[in-house]
């Protein structure tokens, strides 16, 4: 009798390339640390509208006001620290958010329709905004992936002009350094 088909042996070994196959794209992808990076870069996007929002106002605003505060969107410890007098998940424009500036009284309107909040929002990773009464001010975030922290690749934390090697910083405040 002659039967065409494959035998269980070379069924077997053809299902072990396979897997070995799988297991080597997996190692080399890194799916984790891809979802990572897709967050940091979520990250360094918010903080750059967010940063663009406030200088906007800056500039529209004949007398703007700033108070002196603190604010994070989770209960966690800001750079160098520091501590958080308010902690809060809102991401109203009309200065009752995580930012307290009214971005309403823009004389072309708010550029922003809602604060954005940290992609985790956790006490390790999250938001955090610090003001003083002389316009200056600072918005932070730590970086979660091995390519953007500290030493990585695509480093921003020590490159961001801050005073803290382990956190994105970014501000009018000359040096970063109001935590």
């Amino acid at each position: 009798m002659n039967r065409k088909g494959f035998t269980l042996i070379e069924l077997l070994v053809v299902i072990a390339i396979l897997a070995v196959l799988a297991v080597a794209v997996t190692l080399i992808l890194n799916p984790a640390e891809l979802v990572r990076q897709g967050r940091d870069a979520t990250r360094l996007s918010d903080l750059a509208m967010v940063h663009s929002a406030i200088a906007l106002y800056l500039a529209d605003q004949l007398d703007p006001s700033f108070t002196a505060s603190a604010r994070c969107t989770a209960n966690g410890t800001p750079p160098s620290g520091g501590s958080c007098s308010t902690v809060t998940t809102s991401t109203a424009v009309d200065g009752t958010g995580w930012v307290n500036i009214t971005f309403t009284n823009i004389s072309s309107g708010s550029p922003l329709s809602r604060l954005p909040l940290d992609p985790v929002n956790t006490t390790d990773w999250f938001y955090a905004f610090k003001s003083n009464t002389s316009e200056e001010y600072e918005i932070d975030t730590k970086m979660e992936s091995t390519r953007y922290v500290s030493g990585g690749p695509s480093d921003v934390e020590t490159t961001d002009g801050g005073n803290n090697a382990d956190w994105y910083e970014i501000g009018n405040d000359p040096g970063l350094d109001l935590w």
